[in-house]
């Protein structure tokens, strides 16, 4: 060990206490997942539901009902299979992670604070590179700056600690406070964009791939497409295998590559979890805070969900920056898009209305139409002669003015008119059939 160098502290392990007694952190956090995005959801079903903010919608409520290719409880139970297979694969992942402990900040904080005195140690070569004295800018500097000094010197302090061993160098204020910031902000934040990093390139690439070959969105993909308008609680909408490895094995892997603790792990699958279900609220609420850290929001998503963009704006869930890179970003103005969209579910919902006023009034009319067709038709209890005249021309009459009535009506009332048909035919059977010949004659 270099004597030049303050000595680390001694450390003793322990177990970590979880968060909730009784609930061991790795089971905690899969609860933790669960309950955010059925909370989340439910905050914008009521808003969609009491409809509270129309003038934020993205879509109307005619296009939710209507444009969707699945039912809400088809819905429902994808996203319920897909968040057991969530759940199962979390437990199964705390199992390889070793139970956490504690005991040890103190020892990491000083190998930071080493790591910044070994750093200071090579100041003055780097410093003499570019042709400074950094040897005689400390001593300049030692009467009114003794700490920039020091760092000048090469970490060179007048500040010592006794221990067992004897007199050793000892820690400067700023390098503990230095190494604390290090250790309890720096590698979180850095390890907290690393995963983002990877679970969006993970994302981008499976999610275009989805696109791009025909059998993966066929087999896989297309599921969650059947969502045109998308809403918060089908965000997690998918086919079994494309949300295992889009969502969820993604997501392992960034915690693991980054080497999260369960505790970290719960922050970013929780900011995850709720981002997705944010992208596909359907509002683009100006006091939402997701909407607007990133331009990866609700309404850059319900683009990929259209029909004229589904072929662009892969990026999710956190940045947009693949888009950009790889020119797949939507361009151009969306809101003539939107525009017209609307008008057509209008005049669908209007089409359909009408269809629906004439298809209760027609049957009524029908009915009336055929009981007095019915009626007004002559009842053959006799045979009629070959001869008969008059009867003849009774029979040739009768079913040209009764047709057009009959014509007239729907197919649900077809059977009097068959029976009708039946009864006339059994009546001009045999010494009758002539009069068929002469009717057929005209």
């Amino acid at each position: 060990m270099d004597p030049t160098l303050p000595p680390l502290p001694a450390y003793r392990l322990e177990p970590l206490p979880p968060l909730v007694p009784g609930i061991p952190d790795k089971y905690l956090s899969m609860l933790i997942l669960v309950a955010l995005y059925w909370l989340v959801s439910l905050f914008f079903h009521i808003i969609d539901e009491l409809d509270l903010f129309p003038q934020y919608r993205l879509h109307t409520p005619e296009e939710v009902l209507k444009r969707n290719h699945v039912s809400r409880w088809e819905v429902l139970k994808d996203v319920i299979l897909q968040q057991v297979i969530q759940t199962v694969f979390g437990i199964i992942l705390g199992t390889l992670d070793p139970d956490p402990m504690f005991g040890k900040e103190e020892y990491d904080i000083a190998v930071w604070a080493q790591r910044l005195r070994l750093a200071q140690h090579a100041l003055p070569s780097a410093l003499a590179f570019i042709g400074l004295d950094a040897f005689g800018l400390s001593k300049k500097l030692a009467a009114t700056h003794p700490i920039l000094s020091g760092v000048l010197a090469g970490g060179q302090y007048n500040a010592f600690q006794q221990t067992a061993s004897g007199t050793v160098p000892a820690f400067m204020g700023w390098e503990l406070i230095a190494a604390k910031g290090i250790y309890h902000l720096l590698i979180p934040a850095l390890q907290f964009i690393s995963a983002i990093i990877i679970v969006d390139t993970w994302q981008y690439f499976w999610h275009r791939a989805m696109h791009m070959n025909k059998w993966l969105y066929t087999q896989f993909h297309s599921r969650h497409h059947r969502l045109y308008v998308p809403y918060a609680y089908g965000a997690l909408y998918n086919h079994p295998v494309e949300g295992f490895i889009l969502d969820t094995l993604g997501a392992g892997i960034a915690f693991l590559v980054t080497g999260m603790t369960c505790r970290q792990g719960m922050v970013f699958f929780g900011c995850s979890t709720v981002k997705t279900v944010d992208d596909h609220c359907g509002y683009a609420l100006p006091f939402d805070p997701l909407q607007h850290l990133t331009s990866n929001n609700a309404g850059y998503h319900d683009i990929h969900h259209q029909s004229w963009g589904i072929k662009t704006n892969f990026s999710q869930p956190f940045f947009t920056f693949w888009d950009g890179f790889l020119g797949t970003k939507y361009k151009g103005d969306t809101s003539l898009r939107y525009e017209r969209d609307r008008k057509a579910m209008e005049r669908r919902t209007a089409m359909e209305q009408q269809t629906s006023s004439a298809s209760i009034d027609t049957p009524v009319k029908s009915e009336l139409t055929v009981v007095e067709s019915i009626e007004k038709v002559p009842q053959f209890s006799a045979p009629v002669q070959e001869d008969s005249a008059p009867e003849e021309r009774v029979l040739r009459r009768s079913p040209r003015k009764k047709t057009p009535a009959v014509t007239q009506t729907s197919g649900s009332f077809t059977a009097p008119i068959k029976e009708l048909r039946s009864r006339m035919n059994t009546s001009l059977h045999g010494k009758a059939s002539g009069v068929l010949g002469v009717e057929s004659s005209h």
